[in-house]
């Protein structure tokens, strides 16, 4: 199965540094930490992406996550479903921050370390979530290593 990628951003490379977390100081928040390095920069800066617990669970209803992940994991056996569940949310949430963060590279970000807190526009999230769901489950069927047959079309 191939993995959908991110939209082309190739004057960017971004790995993920840390995440997803629990926010010690904001319990119902999640963050991501990518590194990004612009190819003009002489150093990277690392981007931490912010969530809210209730942003993080409409974006999953929006596309339909969780039926999703039924479909996927119905042939694994009942011991091992909730491990795999428990690391696709884990995956949904890195996968989110990720197009979080290509909203703000799409936009323009500065050679600075920064936050990309909860508090700005989740409209324009939702609309990437929505439009990248062919995306986000690759990612997460691509990390489980669900490969086997194409879950991607469930």
């Amino acid at each position: 199965m191939a993995v959908e990628h991110a939209p082309a951003l190739s004057q960017f490379r971004v790995t993920l540094f840390v995440g997803p977390q629990p926010m010690e100081e904001r319990p119902s928040a999640y963050s991501c930490v990518f590194n990004v390095k612009k190819r003009s920069w002489k150093g990277g800066i690392q981007v931490a992406v912010v969530l809210t617990r209730s942003d993080i669970d409409h974006l999953s209803a929006d596309i339909d996550f969780p039926h999703w992940l039924t479909l996927a994991l119905v042939d694994l056996a009942e011991e091992d479903r909730l491990s795999y569940q428990e690391r696709a949310h884990e995956l949904f949430i890195e996968a989110v921050c990720w197009c979080k963060l290509d909203l703000a590279l799409q936009a323009g970000i500065t050679h600075e370390n920064q936050c990309l807190s909860d508090d700005t526009e989740i409209a324009d999230v939702r609309n990437a979530v929505i439009n990248r769901r062919n995306f986000i489950t690759s990612y997460v069927a691509s990390e489980l290593d669900l490969a086997l047959r194409d879950v991607t079309a469930l």
